[in-house]
């Protein structure tokens, strides 16, 4: 399976859940697919979508969901022991690891080589972190959910993409129409 492939499939899950989604080609499927005004779409922040979920879910007790790539986290790996030593029970972490920058080409990263995104996690202290195949993550994802404990899963799955449009909706309408979503 691809990316677009395990959203579709989870997008039921993510329905009800506040859900950061990174940047670029994440944030467009799921809008595609579901978009909804708890869906916080990354527009131009690579890297940031665990950082910004894990600060979401210290400030208020609804479940976070971030969606990011293994190349945004490589690209942010002081994200990892951020979220380990401030943990929030109500947050999931669920890196989408296709071994490939998806966004900008699908150039391969390092966790499509040697390095295990997992283990970093491990060695940064996270203490639920949980691999699955794509096939998997619907079930995964849920069952983190149930458990109330903050989670890190790394999903694999293969690279690829699919063609679809860019979001048109201005920014500040994504960000003011999360808040309320947040606040209610």
């Amino acid at each position: 399976m691809i990316r677009s492939e395990i959203l579709r499939e989870i997008a039921p899950i993510l329905h009800d859940q506040l859900v950061v989604c990174n940047i670029g080609l994440p944030s467009q499927e799921l809008h595609m697919i579901d978009d909804n005004a708890k869906n916080f779409y990354m527009l131009g922040t690579m890297g940031l979508s665990s950082s910004i979920g894990l600060g979401l879910a210290l400030s208020q007790p609804k479940t976070v969901i971030s969606i990011d790539g293994d190349g945004s986290v490589l690209t942010n790996l002081g994200t990892l022991p951020t979220i380990a030593n401030n943990v929030a029970d109500n947050y999931i972490l669920m890196i989408i690891d296709n071994g490939s920058y998806g966004s900008t080409g699908d150039q391969p990263t390092y966790a499509g080589k040697k390095t295990k995104l997992e283990k970093v996690a491990e060695a940064c202290g996270c203490e639920n972190v949980v691999v699955c195949i794509d096939v998997d993550t619907g079930k995964v994802l849920q069952a983190a959910i149930d458990s109330k404990k903050m989670t890190v899963i790394v999903v694999k799955c293969d690279s690829g993409n699919i063609k679809l449009p860019v979001i048109t909706m201005d920014p500040v309408v994504i960000r003011d129409r999360f808040m309320k979503a947040v606040a209610s």
